[in-house]
């Protein structure tokens, strides 16, 4: 009897042991799920270094700027930790939590071997661009801005990881709905994935375009949204400054001799759109806030019409804001247009969170905010303070002594370097192997004489990088990262800091980003809304952390590239 009674005893303990745990976990994952943000908003704003939002916060607006830093995780320290600070490759990294040697987008524009010439990162001749009026654009011509690309087709098929927004999709088995929208294609199709939708800014049709590899035709929606026409609006207007000149730090700076004139935009306050029918119109509308003035009322207009955030499953929303790239690089990035265009991103993000915030709940949207690289300062600017910097000519490396006498060694009279597609060197393989030559002996005789020419800093060959034969040290880990052995060239380039190449998709410019060093790695990472306690974070951190903890925060799979660490305090909810 005593032996039965301790029998029951026992079970009546595992039976009451097992009904408490039960309830916690159901307690648990109730509580997960009402934690579970209906909608992750995503903000990119393109080449904004990590400094640059609390250089204006003081002249900030309640809602925006102040927003984010008033009740985020603010990480203080954050870098991008690859070498190639590009556009694609940033929104990549940021979309999959992978390394460029991973996701495959390496560049913005790479030489393929294959096909002999150089590509564009997201250009897909298999899918037509979708015209805002009657489908499939057909032969238009190609953004000026783009002088490479060989089709208007675009497709994520490039990336070669998984992105946050494909684990989403497979996790809730499509239900999620997934949308990424910028002026850039290469910043909304990174985004979005293979799962997704991504929309863009036509500069020829003034619209919101896609392609064929996400719809058949446009949605009617955003052909009703685009026969508005609100591009138009800015016809026979300026840009013009949002406070008074006098109350900005850059106010007396408006006309500084290193700025581009860029063809009927000028170089000082006012900026004139002119006439709608001028062929540039589009143009400077994304030269300017007008254009992500456009990103944001279509963003709203989304979010009404595909009724985000509206049920219990999570859905993603990806923003890129391009102009801030596009100003830089014209005006650098200390100057009275870059500052005049931050407080007006301020005053978007403000109208953009308030949209949120009536339609979804700021309390129910997780918002992450970053920027896909840096920006350095214009050379001129930067030896009024006696800092050395220059320009850098590609071009003229083949005419230097250090090379031709490469090619004396070698016994070679034509040209040896056939390509260069920053940040790298290709070969003239055809020459090489003619010659009966090893490519590796000649491309490390090459990098070996590379540093003696003024502005370059170090000359990496891709079959070092594959051999592992580099020393251990932050620059080539950076490097290596952003190696990947189809679409990288034979000699990776560093130039010295504050040496640049000025030259932007084939236009000249004041400054360009695309370097290892801190000023082009250099951004904010900010996780707020969903009722995340605000604090400073002060250790290192990296974008490749952002994906992973996304995946985390909602508990489920991680990118298949994804090399991060989780940030902590974002889940210590």
């Amino acid at each position: 009897m005593k032996k039965t009674a301790r029998i029951n005893a026992s079970l009546k303990f595992l039976l009451t042991t097992a009904i408490v745990v039960s309830t916690i976990s159901n307690v648990e994952a109730q509580a997960v799920l009402e934690n579970s943000p209906r909608l992750i908003l995503q903000i990119t704003i393109d080449q904004l270094r990590g400094d640059m939002p609390a250089s204006i916060l003081d002249q900030c607006r309640p809602g925006g700027f102040r927003y984010l830093y008033e009740n985020g995780i603010i990480y203080e320290n954050a870098h991008h930790r690859h070498s190639s600070t590009e556009t694609v490759v940033g929104h990549a990294t940021l979309a999959t939590g992978a390394d460029p040697a991973d996701h495959g987008l390496t560049s913005n524009i790479w030489f393929d071997r294959k096909l002999g010439r150089k590509v564009y990162n997201i250009e897909d001749d298999r899918y037509e661009l979708l015209s805002h009026h009657q489908g499939k654009m057909g032969n238009l011509q190609k953004d000026p801005t783009i002088q490479v690309a060989k089709s208007e087709g675009r497709s994520p098929a490039t990336i070669l990881t998984t992105t946050f927004s494909d684990e989403l999709a497979l996790s809730t088995n499509g239900k999620s709905k997934i949308f990424a929208v910028s002026v850039k294609d290469r910043g909304a199709v990174p985004m979005a994935g293979k799962a997704g939708k991504a929309f863009w800014f036509s500069t020829k049709t003034g619209g919101f375009v896609s392609s064929s590899y996400y719809y058949q035709a446009l949605p009617s929606w955003v052909i009703k949204w685009n026969q508005k026409e609100l591009s138009k609006t800015y016809a026979n207007t300026h840009w013009e400054l949002l406070n008074d000149q006098s109350t900005y730090r850059f106010g007396e700076y408006d006309d500084m001799p290193w700025e581009i004139n860029f063809p009927g935009f000028g170089v000082v306050f006012p900026h004139p759109y002119g006439s709608a029918d001028s062929p540039l119109f589009n143009t400077l509308l994304t030269l300017s806030p007008a254009g992500d003035e456009l990103t944001n009322l279509f963003t709203q207009e989304l979010i009404l019409q595909e009724e985000l955030g509206q049920d219990d499953v999570t859905d993603y929303l990806s923003i890129s804001f391009s102009t801030t790239d596009y100003i830089g690089h014209i005006f650098g990035a200390s100057s009275l247009e870059i500052e005049d265009n931050l407080l007006r991103v301020d005053k978007i993000l403000s109208e953009l969170f308030e949209f949120v915030d009536k339609h979804i709940g700021l309390d129910k949207t997780l918002i992450v905010f970053s920027s896909d690289h840096g920006t350095p300062e214009v050379p001129a600017r930067l030896n009024q303070f006696g800092v050395e910097a220059q320009y850098f000519y590609p071009d003229s490396v083949e005419k230097q002594k250090v090379i031709e006498s490469v090619k004396a060694k070698f016994g070679l009279g034509s040209e040896l370097i056939s390509e260069f597609s920053h940040p790298y060197f290709y070969l003239n393989e055809q020459i090489i192997r003619e010659k009966g030559l090893d490519i590796h002996e000649v491309s490390r005789s090459i990098a070996a004489e590379l540093p003696k020419i003024k502005g370059i800093a170090y000359a990496i060959t891709s079959i070092d990088l594959l051999e592992g034969k580099l020393p251990d040290t932050k620059l080539n880990r950076q490097i290596l990262r952003n190696f990947h052995p189809e679409r990288s060239g034979d000699i990776y380039l560093v130039l010295e800091p504050h040496w640049f190449v000025n030259d932007f998709d084939g236009l000249t410019v004041a400054s360009s980003h695309g370097s290892p060093w801190n000023y082009d790695t250099f951004v904010p990472i900010i996780f707020a809304g969903n009722g995340l306690e605000p604090k400073s974070i002060f250790r290192p951190v990296e974008t490749v952390d952002i994906a992973l903890t996304l995946s985390q925060y909602i508990r489920i799979k991680a990118p298949s590239g994804a090399t991060g660490s989780p940030l902590i305090e974002v889940l210590e909810r």
